[in-house]
This record gives C-alpha cells, structure tokens and sequence, in this order.
C-alpha cells in the first residue's frame, strides 16, 4: 500500500497537484477484519504520520477510533458494520481535516482556481 500511495503522490506532484491523506479507519468487529489486516492498516497509518509523504494528512483514525479499543470505531460513530461510520462519524472525519494547514497549502480562500507559491493547483 505504500508504495502505490508514493506513486499517487508522486504523480500528483509531478502535475503540480497538491495530496491530502487521511488515515486508514479501525474496522475491528467487520467481516473481513482480522490480526493481519489490523497489522497493514497500522503499519500504513504509522507511515503515514511519519513520512511527510502528504501536503496535509487528516488523522481519521485518531478522530474516530475507540480509545479504550484503538482497533474499533467508538460505537457513537460507527453505522453498525464496524467498517463504515455514521453521519456523527463523517462529521468527525470532517472535523479532523486541519484546515489551517489546507488553507496555507493552498493559499487564500476564493471561489476560483487558486495556484499557490508551491505550484500546486486547486478549486478553494
């Protein structure tokens, strides 16, 4: 997984396209879960938080896993198949976007494309 999300990000770069990540969700408790998959996601997500990789990364685990079962969803954001959050739970996700680092990355909020000193563009 992390080698395709450094092609991803490479590319984007590369088209002056600015990457914001977002950590991989718990899901203990799903169908599919099991010890392996949580050791992926973990070694994924720590990768993530590590390798400066990203322009901006939203930490969707931190804001949404259990912190007495950091593997699980917290049952208020969980949409009941402990993969998926709820609308309480995409509202959390929403929250752990930081928005001043967005905001710097890409410059003054304006309802036009913006291209900021980095290079990158988007739609703000």
């Amino acid at each position: 997984m992390v080698a395709g999300y450094r092609q991803l990000i490479e590319r984007a770069h590369a088209h002056g396209i600015a990457v914001l990540g977002g950590t991989l969700l718990p899901f203990t408790g799903y169908q599919y879960a099991s010890p392996a998959r949580e050791a992926v996601r973990q070694a994924v997500n720590a990768w993530m938080r590590s390798s400066g990789a990203f322009d901006v990364l939203a930490d969707f685990d931190l804001a949404l896993r259990d912190p007495a079962a950091p593997a699980r969803l917290r049952a208020p954001l969980d949409s009941g198949d402990h993969l998926h959050p709820n609308d309480a739970g995409y509202q959390a996700m929403a929250a752990a976007v930081p928005l001043a680092q967005l905001g710097a990355l890409l410059g003054a909020p304006s309802a036009h494309r913006a291209d900021n000193a980095r290079g990158f563009r988007a739609w703000v």
